[in-house]
């Protein structure tokens, strides 16, 4: 379903007929025995005495309020891991991902959010939160590291955008591989939604639009409370192929949803978590149920994708308590990321905001 040896071992023993290929700073093409060839680079001065082949290439220079083109590859395969560690405000970084020369990209989102690790405000200023999942890992410092499977037909062209006022220095690599894809293969997807606040008594949208066939495999949300109290009673609701009024799957609530229970808390107090499958962190806070703190939570559908032939909305409610036993429709700051792959490169996306509301203060 997500490609051999996704997540398992069981069969990395066995031969393939693929040829492996990467690509960063020191081979921007990926061609095989042409790596680690710059004469010229960012890291001219410290390999003046050494010369070629000794690290004279290993970052790009972002300028500012430009989009760089990170990988371009031909052919069929798939991409296997990327690795990547930027500088300064992580949601300034758009990465955005094509399929098979379409022109509308199937992912795109900021860069800390694809990885499960929003942060705030940026790398010089932000608690290190590690990741430990099968999907994604972010570790010391920084980290960031996909091993989503992003099968190909035709060509994978990946790109970042620098939104902020002043270059950055930017570390990267994309492994992947080369060779015949299966029949049934599916084009990965991962799409950025922000709404603050979330209007009273609406549900937030965490993907719409998905047309075709296909399987849901991820969310990622950074969840910002305006309220005291407990923020986590909402339902997550997948409406399923044609599903109008009411969703065919419907969780009980949202720290349910991200494999939790009973508030992510022990004593009055929260308990993080970071696991193969689902993990949850205070980002911005005291740990404490008071206003204005921020939570990075995810929640991957490896072993039970939720699987749709047709068409896939999927909505999550802001809910919390208020006096008497009633229930208080809240108004917090949520963003989220949709995963899913389907049998077509993506032929809209939605609106990103702009780089004052993609901010997280």
């Amino acid at each position: 379903m997500l490609g051999s040896n996704f997540g398992f071992l069981d069969g990395i023993s066995c031969l393939g007929d693929y040829e492996s290929r990467s690509i960063c700073a020191e081979n921007p093409t990926g061609e095989k025995g042409k790596g680690g060839m710059a004469v010229g680079g960012p890291a001219s001065a410290p390999s003046r005495e050494l010369g070629q082949g000794w690290k004279v290439s290993p970052y790009l220079d972002l300028q500012p309020h430009s989009v760089t083109t990170l990988a371009d590859i031909s052919g069929e395969g798939a991409i296997r891991h990327i690795w990547i560690t930027p500088v300064g405000n992580l949601r300034f970084y758009i990465l955005r991902i094509y399929w098979d020369g379409s022109d509308v990209p199937s992912v795109e989102c900021p860069l800390c959010d694809f990885f499960a690790a929003a942060q705030i405000p940026g790398l010089d200023k932000t608690e290190f939160h590690q990741v430990s999942s099968l999907a994604v890992c972010v570790n010391p410092r920084f980290g960031l590291n996909c091993y989503w499977n992003m099968p190909f037909r035709k060509r994978c062209r990946i790109t970042v955008e620098n939104l902020s006022d002043s270059n950055k220095m930017f570390f990267y690599q994309v492994d992947y591989l080369l060779g015949k894809q299966p029949e049934n293969m599916a084009y990965f997807h991962a799409q950025f939604r922000r709404m603050n606040p979330v209007p009273y008594k609406e549900a937030f949208t965490v993907a719409d639009g998905i047309r075709g066939k296909g399987q849901y495999v991820g969310t990622y949300m950074l969840w910002g409370t305006n309220n005291s109290g407990w923020w986590g009673e909402g339902e997550i609701k997948f409406y399923i192929d044609g599903d109008r009024d009411f969703p065919t799957v419907c969780g009980t609530g949202t720290e349910d949803y991200f494999c939790g229970a009973y508030g992510f808390s022990d004593g009055g107090a929260y308990r993080e978590f970071s696991t193969p499958y689902s993990g949850f962190s205070v980002v911005k806070g005291n740990g404490a149920f008071s206003s204005q703190t921020r939570f990075s939570m995810y929640r991957w559908h490896i072993t039970d994708p939720v699987y749709f032939k047709s068409d896939l909305k999927v909505t999550i409610q802001a809910l919390g308590w208020r006096s008497e036993n009633r229930y208080l429709p809240l108004r917090d700051d949520l963003s989220a990321v949709a995963f899913w792959y389907q049998d077509r490169p993506a032929v809209s996306v939605p609106a990103l905001p702009d780089r004052d509301g993609l901010e997280i203060i």
